[in-house]
C-alpha cells in the first residue's frame, strides 16, 4: 500500500541501536523516518552521512530524525559507532513496519530472493502524525529528496 501526504501515518513501536523502544505515536513534534537497505552498504552509509552532517537543518525545525531498516539492534549500533550518526536507528528486523509505509522490497531486492529488505523511502510525520511527505524509491542506488524533506519541515511543501 502506497502512503502519499495527508495520509495518517502508521504507528509502530520499534527498537533502537541502543535497544530502547522508539514509539511513533509518543515522539514530540515532526518525525523524519529514513528507510534504508543495509547498514554498512555505501549508497545507504552516503545517505544517513548525508542527513548527519546537515543534522541542525533538521534539528532546527523542531523535528526528529530516525533510520529505519530490517538490520538487527546490535548491527546498527556499529554501524551508527562507526560513523558517528547523530540520531536514532531502529530495528524494524520482521519488516513489517515497512511494510505499512509501502516501503519494503517482496522477494525480489537481488537474484538471492530476499525477503525483509527496506526500500529507500523517506517520510515527514507532523506532530499530529499526518503525513506532510511521502517518497519510496524502488531503485535503491538513489537517494531521497532532501531538500523536499527540508521543505516540508519547513511548512512549504
Amino acid at each position: 500500500m502506497a502512503l502519499s501526504q495527508g495520509d495518517s501515518a502508521p504507528d509502530f513501536t520499534l527498537y533502537d541501536d541502543a535497544t530502547q523502544p522508539f514509539t511513533l505515536s509518543e515522539a514530540d513534534g515532526p518525525v523524519v523516518l529514513l528507510f534504508f537497505p543495509g547498514a554498512f552498504t555505501s549508497v545507504c552509509t552516503t545517505e544517513l552521512n548525508t542527513v548527519g552532517n546537515d543534522y541542525e537543518r533538521y534539528t532546527n525545525t523542531g523535528a526528529q530524525v530516525v533510520g529505519i531498516s530490517t538490520d538487527s539492534p546490535f548491527a546498527l549500533a556499529e554501524f551508527k559507532k562507526v560513523n558517528g550518526f547523530p540520531f536514532r536507528l531502529l530495528s524494524d528486523h520482521d519488516g513489517s513496519v515497512s511494510a505499512a509505509y509501502g516501503a519494503k522490497y517482496d522477494n525480489d531486492f537481488t537474484p538471492m530472493g530476499l525477503d525483509r529488505i527496506s526500500k529507500r523511502a523517506a517520510f515527514v510525520v507532523d506532530a499530529d502524525g499526518t503525513l506532510a511527505y511521502a517518497e519510496v524509491l524502488d531503485n535503491a542506488g538513489l537517494q531521497p529528496d532532501f531538500d523536499a524533506i527540508l521543505s516540508a519541515l519547513d511548512g512549504d511543501a
